[in-house]
């Protein structure tokens, strides 16, 4: 599976390199003091969850940043679905290295695992829509970029990375703006004067608020934010593919297929990061 371009070596090894600092510190004290430092040993991930893995790169770039001549066996891939007993890698070499890195993988896999097994039972359940799930800004600080790509691993679509790469007017924006029409004409004047090709989304809470937004002639994306299904289906016929249309507030997995069938584009779910629980993995000498 190919890595989203947001995972960047830049970022990946600057996540990597601070970690490990957080972990380590002045030293893995219990192995430097008990395990010889000549000795070879080799370790499996063993899947104790049936799940969608996700993970298996990053842990290989955790564990070559850490030592370079550790060797990976791998037997499972990113976005494979595995069941409980399944041995996604072997990892071989000095014992020291694999103890020292053991926490870091798995951690980072325990997490990516859940959010991506969460994401693909979301994105299976608008498997004949049309309508596609995304994420959202409601991240772990210093792990979005592993969170997100856990939702790529799990089949759905990432949305804007950060603050950046992407204009989104919420309702605050708007308010202090002195309204929609304001926010996204001094937003067009911004872009302009500062040569920036951004797309334009705008929160949108009720039916009003969809045909002012329309109007500014502007905006990419409408959010439609915590409407009822009568509400968001009315503003897809007013949008009438004139922008984008993503449905926000209150996802859940129980009403999302209704909601899809309102004719939005994506439905966007924090949940689908926040709410995903561990999947149970472990690295086992052998």
């Amino acid at each position: 599976m190919n890595r989203p371009v947001y995972v960047t070596d830049e970022r990946l090894y600057h996540f990597i390199g601070e970690a490990i600092k957080e972990d380590i510190g002045d030293g893995d004290h219990s192995t430097l003091a008990s395990v010889p430092a000549d000795l070879k040993q080799r370790a499996r991930l063993i899947v104790k969850h049936d799940c969608i893995l996700a993970g298996v790169e990053l842990a290989q770039e955790i564990f070559h940043y850490y030592d370079k001549s550790l060797e990976i066996e791998v037997m499972k891939n990113d976005g494979d679905q595995v069941k409980v007993g399944d041995i996604a890698f072997i990892v071989s070499g000095a014992a020291r290295s694999i103890l020292t890195m053991e926490r870091l993988v798995l951690n980072c896999m325990q997490r990516m695992s859940g959010i991506a097994t969460y994401t693909h039972r979301m994105v299976g359940l608008l498997a004949d829509t049309k309508t596609r799930i995304l994420d959202t800004r409601k991240t772990a600080p210093m792990f979005r970029m592993c969170e997100k790509w856990a939702v790529h691993i799990g089949g759905g679509q990432n949305h804007r990375f950060g603050l950046f790469d992407m204009i989104m007017l919420k309702d605050n924006h708007n308010d202090y703006a002195g309204g929609i029409t304001k926010a996204v004409e001094a937003t067009v004047k911004y872009l302009k004067e500062n040569n920036k090709d951004l797309k334009i989304e705008v929160e949108t809470r009720n039916l009003d608020e969809v045909k002012e937004a329309l109007a500014t002639n502007a905006v990419d994306i409408i959010m439609l934010d915590n409407m009822s299904l009568y509400e968001m289906t009315a503003a897809v016929e007013l949008i009438n593919g004139a922008a984008k249309v993503e449905a926000s507030g209150g996802i859940a997995e129980d009403i999302v297929h209704e909601i899809a069938q309102t004719g939005v584009d994506y439905i966007s779910s924090g949940a689908i990061i926040y709410s995903a629980p561990n999947i149970d993995l472990s690295l086992k000498a052998f």
